[in-house]
């Protein structure tokens, strides 16, 4: 058996989307390797976010996403999303019936679409 240690993206700016993360997750950057490979550790318990720096990216949309649960403390959903928005994400869309279970969801600086919900 494994365990999750870590999530890893492809990207073009490894030291600058791993700082992003980090600031988005209250996280921080745990080692840079002169930007090629970044961590970033957002909590005990959480799977550490890799970021790696490769020459092209692949394009279009990634097969596998990041989904965050906003807490309900800072805020819920809403307030996650236009905090993420303010830094610099895009909103892509809104998913899910009103009323009952919704997500958004939108890409980081590089385009990386993720969710964001509330706790499920």
């Amino acid at each position: 058996m494994a365990r999750l240690g870590m999530v890893t993206v492809d990207c073009v700016s490894a030291r600058d989307l791993a700082q992003w993360w980090a600031d988005r997750l209250g996280g921080s950057v745990i080692d840079d390797s002169d930007g090629w490979f970044c961590m970033v550790t957002h909590g005990e318990g959480q799977p550490l976010l890799g970021f790696q720096k490769v020459d092209d990216p692949t394009p279009g949309k990634n097969k596998m996403h990041l989904d965050l649960s906003a807490t309900v403390e800072e805020g819920g959903r809403e307030a996650a999303v236009a905090s993420f928005i303010e830094a610099g994400a895009v909103h892509v869309s809104t998913q899910g019936e009103p009323g009952q279970f919704q997500w958004d969801v939108l890409t980081d600086p590089e385009g990386n679409q993720f969710c964001i919900s509330n706790p499920h």
